[in-house]
């Protein structure tokens, strides 16, 4: 019985180092992936790519963990928001902060970045980066969603997981670029992603040093907007390198992907269409957050892969 049982075990084993993508279902899309990633490593393949150059880039709301009904760090902002609102009514000094205590999702996004801003001013602004950190750790640990009732930190999608791993094991660095704030994805990445808090990128409020905290210390408004084109150059001041490998969700994700694939030599750009209304979430042109229109459109006339999330991915959820 052990015999059989650890022959078991070690076919399974092999089974799993021989798919690196095992919660991809076998379809174009895996096989363009792997295609790729095995062209871009063979040192005897036209296309290889040195280990130093093999840069990927991945948004995350929508890309590598939901993003519906509303941005999760909209949410955690809200929370902090309705907290303080509590204690002092007085902080709700316009409609979009009334809108944001009330839940008001649809009246805070009709306000615009201007309402956002606010919101995150009152929410965020003040504190040392220590302190805010540590505020979102807990509420990542404990806040659930309205839907799913899952925690939102464990709201991610196991094949990016599964395909961060497998970039990596062949030599590739995996960044995020993504429009959330900097300081809220840099809380989890590592521990979340295996993505360390030096390779993300996201947007960010000013801020400043405090001699007193030994502190940076996070100031209202809004420093750098990672979105858009937004994202193209950050990864010009940041990473330095232009990638090979851009995954996205959105139209927001667009000029990251495109100023992936116009390098020389082999690029990939990769978009998750959220298509699975039974397991996670349907949306792409109407939608009031990751709305997906010239992805659709053009992606496909450009070479870039668009996965299909209920034909592509035979699991979505990584605590399945």
């Amino acid at each position: 019985m052990f015999r059989i049982a650890l022959l078991a075990a070690v076919f399974f084993a092999t089974s799993a180092l021989a798919d690196p993508l095992p919660s991809w279902r076998t379809t174009d899309a895996k096989a363009r992936i792997v295609a790729f990633v095995d062209s871009v490593t063979d040192p005897d393949s036209p296309d290889y790519v040195t280990q130093a150059a093999r840069i990927a880039v991945f948004d995350n709301d929508g890309t590598l963990w939901a993003e519906q009904p509303v941005y999760f760090q909209l949410v955690y902002a809200l929370d902090r928001l309705r907290e303080k609102a509590e204690a002092d009514p007085s902080i709700l000094t316009s409609e979009a902060l009334k809108a944001g205590a009330e839940g008001d999702f649809e009246g805070l996004l009709a306000s615009g970045i201007d309402g956002l801003q606010e919101v995150l001013a009152v929410s965020h602004s003040g504190m040392s980066v220590q302190e805010f950190q540590s505020d979102v750790r807990d509420w990542i640990a404990t806040a659930t969603h309205p839907e799913t009732g899952k925690l939102y930190g464990k709201m991610v999608y196991q094949p990016m997981l599964e395909l961060l791993a497998y970039l990596r094991a062949e030599g590739f660095q995996t960044w995020i670029v993504s429009g959330g704030g900097v300081h809220f994805l840099r809380t989890f990445a590592e521990e979340t992603y295996g993505i360390p808090p030096q390779q993300v990128l996201g947007s960010a409020t000013p801020t400043e040093y405090d001699a007193d905290l030994r502190d940076i210390v996070k100031r209202p408004g809004i420093a750098f907007v990672s979105d858009k084109a937004g994202k193209a150059v950050g990864i010009d001041s940041r990473i330095g390198r232009r990638p090979i490998f851009a995954a996205g969700n959105s139209d927001g994700d667009f000029q990251m992907i495109e100023y992936t694939m116009a390098g020389n030599g082999p690029r990939f750009g990769l978009i998750v269409h959220h298509t699975d209304a039974e397991r996670e979430f349907a949306y792409d042109r109407d939608s009031h957050v990751g709305k997906l229109v010239r992805g659709l459109d053009e992606g496909p006339g450009r070479g870039w892969l668009i996965v299909d999330m209920a034909s592509d991915w035979d699991r979505v959820w990584a605590d399945e």
